[in-house]
């Protein structure tokens, strides 16, 4: 356990504790707020960066998570073809009210509230992966195959083309 954690990195840290994992939070001294920032620090292609973007539905202003290999552009046609509705990109105070998190730092779960998930295939084609854990230095490394029971989301297809 790191009991030096920031507020952020600690509640995720604890999230991933209370759903029976054993991912370990780590705080880096360089920003991964970026996927190539992220994949920089970390020493990984960006592809096994699974970003988290925050869309919101046009439909119904509810929030919709896309957890996204970091090689990739979400296709938001493809998004709302898996039954998200009318996605648009939220913008950073939508992203931080629904999320609890900031742009960079934002994580595939432990969010402020239940938030619609939508998994990109492509992060399971990796062994390991990486995402970000609450502030815009923090991550975890984690089995991609986890990002299902974390996030109770689709594993769909969301790549742009």
């Amino acid at each position: 356990m790191n009991d030096s954690l920031t507020k952020n990195a600690r509640r995720i840290q604890d999230a991933i504790e209370k759903r029976g994992f054993d991912f370990i939070v780590r705080e880096l001294p360089q920003s991964t707020r970026t996927a190539a920032d992220a994949a920089k620090a970390i020493g990984c292609e960006v592809g096994q960066i699974a970003k988290s973007l925050i869309f919101k539905d046009l439909d119904t202003e509810n929030p919709l998570l896309a957890v996204v290999s970091g090689a990739n552009q979400v296709d938001t046609d493809k998004l709302a073809a898996v039954g998200a509705g009318h996605p648009a990109t939220a913008d950073a105070k939508f992203a931080r009210a629904s999320s609890g998190f900031s742009i960079g730092g934002i994580p595939p779960f432990g969010h402020r509230q239940t938030i619609r998930t939508f998994i990109d295939e492509d992060l399971l084609r990796f062994d390991r992966i990486w995402a970000a854990a609450g502030t815009p230095n923090a991550v975890f490394e984690m089995d991609p195959s986890a990002l299902l029971p974390l996030t109770l989301g689709v594993i769909c297809e969301l790549k742009r083309d």
